[in-house]
């Protein structure tokens, strides 16, 4: 049968009007963000709030046009020897490490024993934090991406995520219930150490920096050849669409996360994503009985704090609620929006790599972001002995997961390249 006549003008037709439409809905929501910050902003008291709802949002764009996930850059390097995803991450860290110091050296300027720059993520090391770390790690493997990924591929329509952030809560849960007897036996035991304390600053920064890069020299000794089309030069043509389509260079997504980062910690706290979900599972189990009455120590460290809510809006979840709104204008506008109703293997996964991630989470007081990068940002050595140990339960999770004939992505398959 032949087809209909200007069956290819029609598609087309349709093509550029569904464009329009997502582009005009991806505007509302920003400029809704936008609208509620500024409303925020003009309350007595409420700054915070406002601007942690404008950094969630930008955070979000970022980690969803630089496909900034932990899982996913590690995996693509793994498997396809892509370095483009961790070189990002090493140029977030790196960058953010700079931007961090010249903050704490203005808070404070001389790194005294006993002192710590205000609210900084520099959490306690110890056997407890390489077992959470290493947990969290196989748990980014199962589920297909770390749970900063998950937050902004709720935005995408990922089909695992919402499953995986329902385990989080799970895993945060049993996190809470097994965090006084890990504190009794190893926790309260085991030293805050920053690293200014110990190599100043200008000996913790030259170590970090020299660190990252021989781990960029790695990183590029062991990559493949990343194929994909050829750049002619400049053409003011595809602005547009290496802008909203296209990935973000790593260097760009980098530096853009280390700005994000260091602005936050200036403003308001260092960047996590999981305080909100642990303060909602800590206020839902004290006030159902199921939590003890005493966490031992737990409000005195440093991390992603979590605490029984008093308040319907805190800083951490408005920044985690921009995030996802803006993830998704992100996501509408690149054609990425692809929701998918989700299969039993979707919702196994999901589940079971999300507890193992709450769990780590809870116990090691964040995650890639709130441990890892605010850590390290912050010349913590948690955030390093959470590199390493996260790094090493990954690298498991893959080779399980590639065992049994699963690959671990968010979406069900690898990701494009470009």
């Amino acid at each position: 049968m032949r087809p209909p006549p200007f069956r290819f003008e029609i598609l087309v037709g349709d093509a550029v009007a569904m464009t329009a439409r997502n582009g005009i809905i991806s505007v509302v929501l920003l400029a809704a963000i936008a609208i509620a910050a500024w409303l925020l902003h003009g309350q007595a008291g409420e700054r915070d709030l406002a601007f942690s709802l404008l950094a969630g949002a930008a955070f979000g764009i970022v980690l969803q046009r630089g496909r900034f996930c932990f899982l996913c850059n590690f995996r693509d390097f793994v498997e396809h020897r892509d370095p483009r995803g961790l070189l990002s991450i090493i140029v977030a860290l790196a960058a953010g490490v700079v931007l961090y110091h010249v903050v704490m050296m203005a808070w404070v300027p001389v790194p005294q024993p006993g002192r710590l720059p205000p609210n900084a993520h520099i959490g306690p090391v110890g056997p407890v934090l390489a077992v959470a770390a290493f947990v969290f790690g196989i748990g980014m493997a199962i589920s297909g991406s770390c749970l900063s990924a998950h937050f902004y591929r709720l935005g995408e329509g990922s089909a695992t995520s919402p499953f995986a952030l329902a385990g989080a809560g799970i895993g945060f849960l049993l996190g809470f219930l097994t965090w006084n007897a890990l504190f009794t036996l190893a926790i309260y035991a085991s030293p805050a150490i920053w690293l200014p304390h110990h190599l100043g600053y200008t000996g913790t920064l030259v170590a970090s920096l020299f660190l990252l890069a021989a781990i960029a020299v790695l990183v590029l000794r062991f990559s493949g050849q990343v194929t994909g089309p050829a750049e002619s030069g400049y053409d003011p043509a595809k602005v547009p669409e290496k802008l909203f389509v296209k990935r973000w260079p790593p260097v760009v997504t980098g530096l853009l996360v280390a700005v994000i980062s260091a602005f936050a910690f200036l403003r308001v706290a260092p960047l996590g994503v999981t305080a909100e979900v642990g303060s909602i599972v800590r206020t839902a189990g004290s006030s159902w009985g199921l939590l003890p009455d005493t966490l031992h120590g737990l409000d005195m460290l440093r991390g992603c704090a979590t605490v029984v809510k008093q308040a319907l809006l805190s800083p951490n979840g408005l920044f985690v609620l921009g995030l996802v709104l803006a993830s998704f204008a992100s996501a509408l506008v690149a054609g990425q929006f692809q929701p998918r109703r989700p299969t039993g293997y979707d919702i196994g996964r999901g589940l079971t790599g999300g507890v193992l991630m709450g769990w780590g989470a809870m116990t090691a007081l964040g995650c890639t972001v709130g441990v890892l990068l605010s850590g390290i940002h912050a010349g913590a050595l948690s955030g390093w002995i959470f590199l390493v140990f996260c790094v090493l339960g990954t690298w498991s999770g893959l080779a399980a997961m590639r065992r049994f004939g699963r690959e671990g992505t968010a979406h069900g398959k690898p990701a494009p390249a470009s």
